[in-house]
């Protein structure tokens, strides 16, 4: 990841510059330019970029849309497609910090660090010839407001822990790695890490976790993380993250093609790691207890079978009528832990239904939540973030499909309909009388290609949404 630098000129080190531009200003460029402009099909949207040569470089033109709209999306977008575009150098300069007006130059700051820093990421273990080349990003115009670029630059670090979990073959990453990788940032970041092991989770009666493990030959694992912040706290929140590290769907099985992008159904639990990380690095009134069950769902010979019961945390009995249902079993199990601590709420983020894409498409993750203030808090996150999530209602009237014949709940409902919602209720089931809100990520935890903030694989979808939400908490 690159180093972001707040200043005020462009260093001699730059090798290119970007030109932010309006829709409208487009129209104020010199003849040339402007038929280059033509020849291209630049015309300015938000995104779009156009390569040109300068003295000491290149210049780049990058756009922003229309003035009346342009914002920190737009900002975002444009130091995306100015990162993309300049690719193959290693000290670049933006001016984007001023693309707002002077009185919005830390928003715009914060934005094009953000745009930066996303775009810039790669995945490169295996292949090193994928590393990004850029060194250093200059945001001209931000000189006064380094605190701000220097949070993104820590919240960055969390969302490429998260990325990089992802992406990792679900094959590498199997439990216990997870946990060993929390325990290493955790004690880098500063917050307390503990892992229950398989015997642990017996004892504990961890049921929903412990089903879904029966057909893997890589044990369980239950991490749970604590970060106390210095004096009273002004809250304490609960984070639960689904881990699991791949995804068959268990006896249930998965076509090849759903199977093939199953080693990022542990991006929940990845996510919440990475706002742990960021959150301890940034500081925190809040006090924060996060839980990631861990397991792979695999067709081992004991694999549990569709028709098999077993009994959660809380002492819920569950009708497993699908094992590729699974997520919402090992859920079950951290959410009634997380609430025997009777918190003030409680957040939980998964790549749980393929309905929640289907609904939404790949760019926003579904929300629902018990409580209205909560909920707010999340959305407010949302939109200073662009990490866009879109609440759903959990409607009363579904739940009777998850009644069972031989057990309190099954863990499916009665048809293909509403099946985010049906989820989300079976969640609600374990959570008790805690504020309680649930984002089931879908497809947003991963893009196919390379576009907007995204580069292809892991998102990292939900480390800043839950950092900004948890930094900003009013108890």
């Amino acid at each position: 990841m690159p180093t972001l630098i707040a200043s005020n000129s462009r260093p001699d080190s730059a090798t290119a510059v970007d030109v932010p531009l309006t829709t409208e200003q487009l129209e104020e460029l010199d003849q040339a330019t402007t038929r280059l402009a033509e020849l291209q099909k630049f015309e300015a949207k938000p995104g779009e970029s156009l390569v040109l040569a300068d003295q000491d470089g290149i210049r780049v033109l990058v756009g922003l849309g229309a003035a009346e709209s342009a914002g920190a999306r737009e900002v975002r977008l444009a130091a995306a497609a100015f990162v993309r575009a300049t690719k193959a150098h290693s000290v670049i300069a933006t001016s984007l910090s001023n693309a707002l007006g002077d009185d919005r130059v830390e928003e715009a700051a914060r934005a094009a660090a953000e745009g930066v820093m996303q775009v810039s990421y790669r995945y490169d273990r295996y292949d090193d010839s994928k590393a990004s080349t850029l060194e250093e990003v200059h945001l001209i115009g931000s000189g006064g407001h380094e605190q701000a670029v220097n949070e993104v630059a820590l919240v960055s670090t969390g969302v490429a822990t998260a990325r990089d979990l992802a992406n990792e073959p679900g094959g590498s990453l199997i439990p216990e790695r997870f946990a060993e990788r929390a325990i290493e940032v955790g004690q880098d970041a500063g917050f307390e890490v503990e892992v229950w092991d398989q015997d642990r989770l017996v004892s504990e009666a961890m049921g929903g976790i412990l089903a879904v493990n029966k057909g893997s030959t890589n044990p369980a694992r239950l991490v749970i993380m604590r970060l106390h912040p210095q004096g009273e706290p002004t809250a304490r929140v609960a984070l639960v993250g689904k881990g699991i590290t791949f995804d068959s769907g268990g006896l249930s099985l998965k076509t090849a093609a759903g199977m093939s992008t199953m080693k990022i159904d542990m991006a929940g639990g990845a996510a919440v790691l990475g706002a742990m990380e960021a959150l301890a690095r940034l500081g925190t009134s809040v006090a924060v207890t996060a839980y990631v069950p861990l397991t792979d769902n695999m067709t081992g010979g004991d694999a549990q079978r569709p028709g098999d019961i077993f009994a959660a945390r809380n002492g819920t009995t569950v009708e497993v009528l699908n094992t590729d249902a699974e997520g919402r079993l090992v859920l079950a199990d951290a959410l009634a832990l997380a609430a025997e601590d009777e918190p003030d709420a409680i957040v939980d983020i998964a790549t749980l239904t393929g309905s929640a894409s289907v609904a939404l498409g790949t760019q926003y993750a579904a929300m629902m939540s018990t409580d209205d203030g909560l909920a707010a808090t999340l959305e407010s996150a949302s939109d200073r973030t662009g990490e866009n999530i879109w609440r759903m209602p959990l409607v009363d009237g579904y739940r009777p499909q998850l009644d069972s014949s031989v057990a309190k709940l099954k863990n499916i409902g009665a048809n293909a309909y509403g099946g985010t919602i049906v989820a989300g209720l079976f969640l609600r089931e374990f959570v008790a009388d805690v504020s309680w809100a649930h984002i089931d990520l879908g497809l947003s935890a991963i893009s196919d290609r390379d576009q907007g903030l995204d580069t292809k694989g892991a998102t990292g979808f939900g480390v800043r949404l839950l950092t900004d939400a948890i930094r900003n908490w009013e108890s």
